[in-house]
């Protein structure tokens, strides 16, 4: 008698599928982990679609660990300059550039990221987000959009 499935979390990423972020009815299974960031893969067995647990999130498509992604924002909460912060941990301007601009465009998760993991006042957040508008002037609508959601007394305590 085959075992039972435990289980899983992750709802259907494909926006084609009929079960598209559905709690409800979803048939989704573990179907290994990616080579490069050891990631876990799923796939729905509804739309036959393969995604990552990290879709959607601030980590999709980034090599750089969490600890590595926190430890850069607590530069940035710190104004330390993209130069400055290329020094202190060893990865290239233009990556923590793009990280910036990833980080403003999931402004919403990474708030509360902040609020919990780094343990941040409102303000330092509304501070951490005016540096982020300030470095990077040429932000897309969408993440102009989640900063203006974030900022000025609509954070979380």
């Amino acid at each position: 008698m085959a075992r039972p499935r435990g289980r899983i979390d992750v709802v259907c990423q494909n926006p084609a599928c009929h079960y598209y972020r559905r709690e409800e009815g979803k048939d989704i299974v573990k179907r290994g982990k990616d080579a490069k960031t050891s990631r876990q893969r799923y796939y729905c067995k509804h739309c036959k679609k393969f995604f990552m647990e990290t879709k959607g999130t601030l980590l999709f498509r980034k090599h750089l660990s969490e600890a590595e992604i926190l430890t850069i924002c607590k530069h940035f909460v710190e104004k330390n300059g993209i130069r400055s912060i290329e020094r202190l941990t060893g990865h290239h301007r233009d990556t923590i550039g793009n990280l910036l601009t990833a980080v403003a465009e999931h402004a919403t998760q990474m708030n509360d990221i902040l609020i919990r993991e780094l343990e941040l006042t409102p303000v330092e957040c509304d501070e951490f987000w005016t540096f982020v508008k300030k470095k990077k002037n040429m932000l897309s609508t969408t993440a102009q959009n989640q900063i203006s959601q974030v900022m000025h007394g609509s954070t979380r305590a």
